[in-house]
Parts: C-alpha cells; structure tokens; sequence
C-alpha cells in the first residue's frame, strides 16, 4: 500500500473546520459562517481520497474491495456507534411523531441518502432542522454517494492517461459548480444537500492530489507558500466570520472557503508560519478527533433543545461541545483507532459487524417508520383523541403558494361553489382560515379564493431583498383582488409577530428582536397599508390578529400532559402580551372600517393561553392553528360581523341568521 505522507497542518485544518461547526450550531453569531466547515471537510475529503487512489492505481495495487474496506473502518464504526448511544434518549425523549423522523433517519443512513431524507424533509437553516439528532449526517452520505462514482468513473477512465482524466474532472466539477450557483437561487435545499452540486467541493481536493502526482509540478518558493498559505487562511476566516445563513450556499460564494483550505493544503508546510499554527499540539489533536466531535456534537444540541421548554443558554451549549469533545476524544480512542487496526479486526469482521449493525439500525427505523413512531406504546387512549383533531388544512398542499412557481392570481384555488364573493389572503397564517370559511360558507352558494404565500412578511408597495417571489406574488394578488368587484369581504391573517421580531422557538421565554427599527416600521407600514388600500376600493376587511405562538410544537405539549381532555396551557398570558405590544399598541392606526378580530381572547384567559380545551387541538404545530382552531376563529367573524350589520339596520339590535347575512354581507359593504 501507498504510504501517503503524514501532514500535521492538515490535521490542523480539520481542527478548523470543525470548531467553527459546533459554534455555529451552538448558536453563537460571532461564527455566522461556521457552517463552511464541511466545506473544508470536502475538499480535504477530496485529496486524501483521491492522492491514496492515485497512488495505488500508479503502483498497481488499487482494488475496490480493499478502498470500501478503509472507508468502512475509517467512517463507521464511530457512526454507528453515535447511532446507537442516541437510540434510548429517542425512546425516552422523542414524541411518536419526531420518533418516527428519526426512525425514517436510521434507513436514511444506514442507506446512504440521509441527504435526501433531509432535503425532503426540511431546510437545513430551519429552526425545527436543530432538533433532528442525525441530521449531519447529510455530509456524511454526501461523502458516502462520491465514493461509490468516483472510484469506478478512475477505474473507467484510468487507461485514457491522468491529463484526460483531469480535463474531464474540471468539465464535471463546473457542470456541479455552476448547477449549485442556479441552484442556490431556484432550488436552494436541494442544491445544498445533493451530490451533484456539492461534488465540485470534492474535485477541488482531487486536483490538488493530481497535481501533487504530477512529474512537472512546481516547486514554490519559501515566500510563495508564505503569502498562499495565509490568503488560504484569511478566505476561510472571511467565511466563518462575514457569512450567515442569507449567503446563498453551495454557490460562486462557496469558493472562498474551498480556494482557502486548497491554498493551505497546497502551501502550507511546517516551515510556513500557516503551517505552524495549524500544526500545533492543540489543533492537531483536535483534528484527530474532529470526526468523532463532528458525529456527536449534534446530537447533544438537539436532545438538549428539544428536551428544554425553553432555549438552552449560552453556557449550557459550550457545555454541551466541551462534552462534544471529550466524547470525542474517548471514541475516537476506544473506537475509531482500534478498528484501523487490521490485526484486531480483519477485513471479514469489518464487513460482518458493518453489515450487522446496518440491519439493526434498518430494522429499528422500518418498525418505527411502520408504527408511526411506535404511537400505540406511547401516547394513552386520551391523548390519541385529541392528537386526531391536530389537523392542518386538507387543502394546504395544493392552495399554499412558495417559491418561484406560484400560481397568477387568476389561477389561485377556490372553494366552494357559486358567486365569488370572498377571499383569504396572508402568509401561510391564512390557509387554515381559508378552509374553516369555506366550510362555513356551503350553505350559502357562496366561492371563497384563496390566496397565501409561505413565509411572505407584509410586503405590499415594496420589493424585500431576498424575497422577490414574495413581494411580487404580494402586489400582484393585492391588485387582483381589489380591482375584483366580485370579491366583497376579505379576511387577512399574517404571522406579524415573526415578522417583526423573528421566530420564538428555541428563544422563548426570551423575547426576540432581530429587526431594527426602520425594518420593523416597513413591515408595519406595508401590514396597515394593505388593510387601506382594501377598504378605500370598497372591500369589508377582517383583520385576524395572530394566534399566541407555543414554545414548543403542540404533540410534545400535549404528551407531557397526563389529562389532555380538560384544557392544556401553552404560554403565560404575560409573556404573549408582551410578545404582541408592539402591535396592540398601533391598533389605532388601522382603518376604522376594518373589522379586527383579537385571537388572544379566543385562546387565552387573563393568565394563560391555550393549546387545546375539551378534547380539541387548537394547532398543528408551534403557531399555525389548526382547522379547530380557525373555526373559533371563523365563528367569531360571523359573531362580530353580524353585530356591525346589525347595526347598520337603522341602530336596530337585529338577530340575523347566518345564511341571510352572508347573503345579504355578498352585496352589501358593511361600514
């Protein structure tokens, strides 16, 4: 075998890489781009893979067989071994439906594809991806899919000479680079998860191992590698430092990271001040165990954070990555580097344990997958009732607008049958609104449209960087529903409070404020000017005022609750209260016309709000209501409305029914 030579300042590139990683995911904004670490990871991936196939195929002792052998010594005993720990804590700790996540994450990665799973499933960036123990194994499986292609495509290719393969290497790796730069803006989860525009990562460290076995490779001057190694150093520093979770990732921004650990892996020696530094003691060591520290540090974070009501602090997640560390350290030792050894496990034991481990992590999650979470061994007879009334709109799939492709307004779903006569429009608040009117409105002959865009901020007169699609899905769908004269009555519902202040979960009872002032005063100013521009083409407006967020999604409420049929609290009245200041003390700027329907007194009493009374769920998850809930709501317009009608009949108290007065509210403004 080629004995590749030892270089402590690679391992001291690793310490790099996975330091900024556990701060990020600890939370801490100073390293807003830490997540660049894995991108370090790939392009050391890259060389190491790629200069030991090189090697091996020049001296003519290359086998597959033995490649997956040192792959599976190397990734999965200490993979599985995570896996395993993290087993009775999903047990005791997970709800059946998050139980069921991470079932359907031991296939996923005993498969190879958790990349996949968890480009389905959700973004990487989203607040509920921090509660899902395995999902870093993304990069993983990543790393898993290129080995399985590019071995073969060398084995294939390897008779055409290392000049035509390195040409056709550079074709494939901007094929990859440019597909993540289209991505990142079209179809920004999959770019970051998927093979295909995350291989260019990898490449960029299989052309240095090529160069490196070139006979004509240079020979760089002491000061060369000097100046190199530090631009190589400063471009990962820029990265972990001025990055955030805006930057579109993989993209063209993704090259200063990899260029960076490139020039410092091509330059950096021992006689290199870059190459001291990284060479020390203490990275060194750390970059012995940085897979280890990689494989358990989110586990920690995210059994600790969905353990905690509230969001763990700041000294309790460096806590946590110490203990990262020292997990580290002890598998790395008593795991890892004992399974290297050929002489204590030979190539047949490394294959029978992998492929008995694999089957119980596969069996485990097809049960759990089956069992839905093993529900009927962890929830009781009570709980199961109201768990079924947690339902989210039958229609939020086809009618809920995101991204790019939204549906012309002309276009945008209707329920019902009959005249046109009301409309939803909001954020992804809306959609169960949407529905719960429509099944009020049946009996009336009366169409509901319904327009809601996911994750829209009230944008309306205005383009917001980053979310084109949405301001111009919001002014076209303005436009159309006022210049509709069909359309009569408009309800209108938006997650304010997250628009003004960012999301709550995982900082409650904390009450953030990521906005500054003149941000937050557009919001408003585009919130109240929808409402006007409503009312002033001579539309009824109901303003429905956001419903109480939880702290934590409804199911985990819900099954630390031994009696779930009386009523459940979600959140202290005080702290909601303070939560929605900001907006009950502008209420006086929305126009009078405006029907406001307050969801706090719906939900909450002077001290607590609720998440379900009587047996019924009034959400789906942390914040939007459920369809039970939206028909409290609903119930309440109908309320409030007939009084306002009511009183337009000549101050008469008049007690109309609900079919006359959707009749009569379709043809008549109500003032």
């Amino acid at each position: 075998m080629y004995p590749m030579k030892y270089r402590r300042e690679i391992d001291g590139l690793r310490a790099f890489a996975i330091l900024p990683v556990i701060l990020f995911h600890a939370g801490f904004q100073t390293f807003s781009g830490g997540f660049v670490g894995v991108d370090i990871f790939f392009v050391i991936s890259g060389y190491l893979i790629t200069t030991i196939i090189v090697a091996e195929k020049e001296a003519k002792t290359f086998t597959i067989l033995n490649f997956y052998e040192r792959r599976a010594r190397r990734i999965l005993p200490a993979l599985f071994f995570v896996m395993f720990t993290c087993l009775p804590f999903a047990w005791f700790w997970l709800i059946p439906e998050d139980l069921k996540k991470f079932s359907d994450s031991l296939i996923a990665v005993t498969g190879f594809s958790s990349n996949i799973l968890f480009w389905q499933s959700s973004g990487y960036f989203e607040t509920s991806s921090e509660l899902k123990p395995l999902l870093h194994t993304w990069s993983l499986a990543v790393e898993e899919q290129y080995y399985l292609f590019f071995p073969v495509f060398l084995i294939l290719t390897w008779r055409l000479g290392k000049r035509l393969i390195l040409f056709l290497l550079i074709f494939l790796a901007i094929i990859s680079l440019a597909a993540a730069q289209w991505g990142s803006i079209n179809k920004p989860d999959a770019t970051f998860y998927l093979l295909p525009t995350r291989g260019w990562e990898l490449l960029i460290g299989a052309f240095i191992a090529f160069y490196f076995s070139s006979s004509t490779k240079i020979n760089f001057g002491k000061s060369t590698c000097q100046i190199a190694s530090a631009i190589g150093f400063l471009l990962i520093l820029c990265a972990i430092f001025y990055f955030n979770k805006q930057t579109p990732f993989p993209s063209l921004y993704t090259l200063v990271p990899t260029i960076g650990a490139a020039l410092i892996i091509m330059f950096a020696t021992q006689q290199t001040l870059v190459g001291k530094l990284l060479g020390n003691k203490l990275f060194v060591g750390l970059g012995l165990i940085s897979y280890s520290a990689y494989l358990w540090h989110q586990p920690l974070f995210a059994f600790a954070r969905y353990r905690s009501s509230e969001a763990p602090s700041k000294s309790v997640l460096i806590e946590l990555a110490i203990v990262a560390i020292v997990l580290a350290y002890f598998s790395w030792k008593y795991i890892e580097t004992p399974f290297r050894s050929k002489q204590r496990f030979d190539c047949k034991k490394i294959f029978l344990y992998s492929g008995s481990f694999s089957l119980l992590f596969f069996t485990i999650g097809l049960t759990g997958y089956f069992t839905k979470g093993f529900e009927k061994l962890k929830t009781t007879d009570d709980q199961r009732t109201v768990l079924q009334t947690i339902m989210s709109s039958p229609r939020r799939t086809e009618c809920h607008s995101r991204g790019s492709e939204y549906p012309s307004p002309k276009e945008a779903c209707e329920y019902e049958t009959g005249k046109l006569s009301w409309a939803t429009f909001g954020d992804s608040h809306t959609v169960e609104l949407a529905y719960a009117l429509a099944q009020k409105l049946k009996s009336s002959d009366t169409k509901l449209k319904h327009f809601s865009f996911s994750g829209c901020p009230p944008s309306y007169g205005r383009t917001i960087v980053g979310l084109n699609d949405c301001s111009n899905w919001t002014n076209a769908s303005v436009k159309f529903i006022a210049e509709n004269e069909d359309i009569k009555n408009v309800v209108i519902s938006y997650r304010i409070h997250s628009a003004l202040f960012g999301p709550h979960i995982n900082t409650y009872p904390a009450l953030p404020n990521d906005l500054n002032e003149t941000e937050k005063l557009q919001i408003w100013g585009s919130y109240v000017e929808v409402l006007r521009y409503f009312v002033n083409h001579g539309k009824h407006v109901i303003l429905v005022l956001q419903a109480p967020e939880l702290p934590k999604p409804i199911v985990r409420l819900l099954l630390s609750e031994p009696n779930p049929l009386t009523q459940i609290t979600g959140v202290n009245r005080s702290w909601w209260d303070e939560r929605t200041k900001y907006v009950t003390e502008r209420l006086n700027q929305i126009p009078q016309e405006v029907t406001v329907i307050d969801s706090t007194k719906l939900f909450c009493d002077d001290f607590n709000c609720f998440i379900a009374r009587g047996g019924v769920a009034y959400y789906f998850d942390d914040n939007h209501i459920s369809v039970a809930g939206a028909q409290l709501i609903v119930d309440e317009i109908f309320k409030i409305s007939v009084m306002r009608f009511s009183k337009t009949q000549n101050g008469k108290n008049i007690k109309t029914p609900e079919k006359v007065f959707t009749e009569q509210l379709n043809l008549l403004k109500i003032d």
